[in-house]
């Protein structure tokens, strides 16, 4: 099946090089790293097996042409290339499957390329560019794999087929929907406050963005467990994430956030990728993340203070970060 991945960050480069190593035909867009890729391939280290893959390079989508599938690793802050980076690779039977975190996704390519193309995969992998080309593989790597539009079709399982001879563990699943809330009760939390940490616990508790915080304040997700203060709100936060879901005819158990704490105690040190993404001072992925969340718990009527005063500190912090930088 020729492939052609779309944002060759951490996610995109280990899926895409895993299905590399298998002899598929794959092809990266990719531009800043492609010095780097060229003379040493993407490199993923990992404790279950360092991987060198050389995939096809090429710098504009129009060099790769149609392909039968398309695996989106943007951030979601990209959205508005999807048309650009996307169509010309675009054929009769194509599909494309985001890889993306967040809500959203699907029916940005959907409104694009038509529903009856995309696919959504949930990765669960802890992962870091840790230099050009260089992937850290921590933990994990299981994707779940689902249509948004039907349920799932053949080629869904053609597809879980392609990842899992590349040795990876694939779930297809009939509920897309059900699955990104999922996710989102980790993601919300971990990734956030992860953030958030930065601007002081007080701070937070008492709803007030300071203007100066420290980067060295932020928290990996084995810090924030560490803290029994944060914890306390990481839990706080995770129900909140089920009711909202539930209150929308999802059935998430209000058990699954003690399972999600056990897997991510399990991780070890991970810095997510908000926090690496506010590190480097990129722009965070506010809207798909955390912001289309708060809005369906607000049209639901159920109450998500902790939600809330997530998106407000983001939102506050994202924009000091980018009027000249957190001081301290």
């Amino acid at each position: 099946m020729k492939t052609a991945v779309v944002g060759c960050g951490a996610v995109g480069s280990y899926y895409g090089a895993k299905l590399c190593k298998t002899g598929e035909e794959v092809h990266f867009l990719i531009r800043s790293d492609w010095e780097a890729v060229a003379q040493n391939g993407v490199r993923i280290i990992s404790d279950e097996g360092n991987v060198i893959a050389h995939p096809n390079l090429a710098l504009s989508p129009e060099e790769i042409g149609p392909v039968e599938l398309v695996l989106v690793a943007l951030k979601s802050t990209a959205n508005h290339r999807f048309k650009e980076l996307i169509e010309p690779l675009v054929g009769p039977d194509t599909a494309i499957v985001t890889l993306q975190n967040g809500l959203g996704n699907e029916a940005d390519l959907a409104a694009l390329f038509g529903a009856e193309r995309v696919l959504g995969g949930l990765c669960f992998v802890c992962l870091n560019r840790i230099e050009p080309g260089v992937i850290h593989h921590l933990a994990y790597g299981k994707m779940m794999l689902g249509e948004f539009a039907s349920l799932p079709l053949g080629r869904t399982h053609e597809i879980a087929r392609l990842f899992r001879n590349a040795g990876l563990s694939v779930q297809v699943t009939d509920n897309l929907e059900r699955a990104r809330w999922e996710k989102l009760v980790w993601n919300i939390p971990f990734n956030g406050l992860g953030v958030v940490a930065a601007a002081g616990y007080e701070a937070f508790i008492n709803g007030e963005v300071p203007e100066h915080f420290n980067l060295w304040d932020a928290f990996a997700t084995d810090q924030l467990l560490a803290d029994p203060r944060w914890e306390a709100v990481v839990r706080e936060v995770m129900a909140e994430v089920i009711a909202v879901a539930r209150d929308n005819g999802l059935g998430i158990s209000s058990t699954f956030a003690d399972k999600q704490i056990t897997l991510t105690q399990q991780m070890g040190h991970y810095r997510t990728s908000t926090l690496v993404d506010f590190e480097a001072g990129r722009p965070l992925e506010l809207d798909a993340l955390f912001l289309k969340p708060l809005l369906i718990a607000q049209a639901s009527g159920v109450e998500t203070p902790r939600l809330a005063s997530i998106c407000n500190f983001l939102v506050q912090m994202n924009s000091i970060a980018h009027l000249g930088g957190p001081v301290a």
